[in-house]
């Protein structure tokens, strides 16, 4: 009897798949798509990255002619091209672009969608829509026969508000495309910086030695926002802090910090890590949440010196959502066990800042005298991913100069800021969904989101959000401006640390 050949892993499903041919955006009016995802497309058909004849078809409910809905991307184009989208290459990407006014839910919208599409072998669907559409949308693909062997759908965040919800979402997906061929996006995964998370862990000999509780002494991840939720109230009412940023942005990023690492880049072996960080996570209980979380709701302030209204005014009435969220997680595994990673997310905070701070232990025997002892600070490793883009390793140096009372010591950064190190004629920062388009166009699905993952994250915050509930745990206000409630900052100092602000 012959050996039955081994199944193939998801990653090498994907591989087969040929590029895409066309992409169909859904939500083609909307906010994400005007000021992220045609911008996107536009830069890398400057690049020369969308392949010969590549397609764009947007399409909305909005009754738009074509030449009205390609001058509304021009101008989208051109906020984030320096005001003057270069010539040739805006009507080499107008060629591209169509638009098809029509409800996607709907078999006489699928119809139309199918004559836009025509005989595309392998079309890209990129759902910028409510998740509570995803599964008629992939039905009426499926219906109309716009959904082929080759073709693959993108889902933006969130899939659901929770575990039930995510798994009905993705049982409607699955029962049109398999799951080599969804792609849940999360754009923060395509930032140059958290790329570059995985390459300074693991190609460089100097940091995986000291990655783990030897040496680490707790991890910091902060995702800060200056805007208010304003007219986004009726989704984020329903979602919160909780649920649209931890769940998805800060746990992917708490999983790329701590995942074991992976036996190559194939998309199973890098999400395989993550998915056993996400198990390890250690639930949160009735008992110990009011220790190791805190729920914010932000008052009227000040923020960047202008009076803003608080979370209540812009809702209209009273709310038990949390615009901030802070909580203390510890993960249960030999590399983590005793190392708290803190977290914290929130609207209307003093300063857009996303950052992950890597906080090393002190040496264990200071050789200095008390003076330079009183210098030393414990190493860190800073990573900015926005507004700035930079990764700095604070050292302790000896200060210049001399002095009577011996060594005096001081902290220096040590910086790898992309902005400054790829600054030459032409360089510019590029959008996340870039890097992220171009992998679906191949069929690269290393930074997307496997859907175990998902659930797995939700089954987690899930419980964070019952033990909530069952404590009575109510929303503290904080003033605008502020950095959260003061409980914020009571969580972190509770262990002798504090936040880095």
């Amino acid at each position: 009897m012959r050996d039955l050949d081994p199944p193939l892993t998801l990653g090498e499903l994907v591989a087969d798949l040929p590029k895409s041919d066309v992409i169909v955006l859904f939500g083609g009016t909307g906010d994400l798509a005007q000021r992220m995802l045609f911008p996107s497309l536009y830069f890398l058909d400057a690049d020369g990255f969308l392949p010969e004849g590549f397609r764009v078809i947007a399409t909305a409910r909005a009754d738009m002619d074509a030449e009205d809905f390609r001058a509304q991307v021009h101008d989208a184009v051109a906020r984030r091209a320096g005001g003057h989208p270069d010539r040739t290459v805006w009507n080499r990407f107008a060629a591209r672009l169509t638009y098809v006014g029509a409800d996607a839910t709907t078999k006489a919208g699928a119809a139309e969608l199918k004559a836009a599409v025509g005989d595309a072998t392998a079309p890209m669907f990129f759902l910028a829509l409510s998740p509570s559409l995803f599964g008629r949308v992939c039905k009426a693909l499926g219906d109309s026969g716009l959904a082929t062997p080759d073709s693959r759908i993108v889902l933006e965040k969130p899939v659901g508000r929770d575990l039930a919800s995510s798994r009905a979402i993705n049982e409607e997906v699955a029962e049109v495309f398999s799951e080599d061929r969804v792609f849940r996006i999360d754009h923060y995964l395509g930032k140059e910086t958290v790329q570059n998370l995985i390459a300074l862990r693991f190609a460089n000999t100097l940091f995986e030695p000291l990655w783990n509780n030897l040496t680490i002494d707790h991890v910091q991840i902060t995702v800060a926002e200056t805007e208010g939720v304003g007219d986004r109230w009726p989704y984020y009412d329903e979602y919160g802090a909780l649920r649209d940023m931890l769940q998805n942005h800060m746990l992917q990023l708490l999983c790329l910090v701590a995942m074991e690492p992976p036996a190559d880049m194939d998309p199973d072996s890098v999400r395989n890590e993550k998915v056993k960080v996400l198990r390890s996570l250690r639930p949160f209980t009735r008992a110990e949440v009011a220790a190791n979380s805190v729920r914010g709701q932000y008052t009227p302030g000040v923020v960047g010196g202008k009076e803003v209204s608080g979370y209540e005014a812009e809702r209209g009435q009273k709310s038990d959502t949390e615009t901030f969220a802070a909580l203390r997680v510890d993960i249960d595994n030999w590399r983590w066990a005793g190392v708290p990673f803190f977290l914290r997310t929130g609207k209307r905070l003093p300063e857009r800042r996303t950052q992950i701070v890597i906080q090393f232990k002190g040496v264990p025997h200071s050789i200095f005298g008390a003076t330079a002892q009183a210098d030393m600070v414990a190493n860190q490793l800073i990573i900015d991913l926005q507004p700035d883009e930079d990764i700095e390793l604070v050292l302790m140096n000896k200060a210049p100069g001399i002095s009577q009372e011996g060594m005096r010591l001081q902290s220096l950064p040590l910086s790898l800021s992309l902005l400054k190190a790829y600054s030459g004629p032409g360089a510019r920062r590029r959008i996340a969904y870039e890097r992220l388009f171009l992998d679906v166009i191949s069929g690269n699905s290393t930074l997307f989101v496997r859907r175990d993952e998902v659930e797995q994250a939700w089954t987690w915050v899930d419980g964070v959000a019952a033990a909530w509930a069952e404590s009575g745990m109510a929303p503290k206000p904080y003033a605008a401006g502020s950095w959260g409630p003061a409980g914020a900052f009571a969580l972190i100092e509770r262990s002798e640390r504090a936040w880095k602000d």
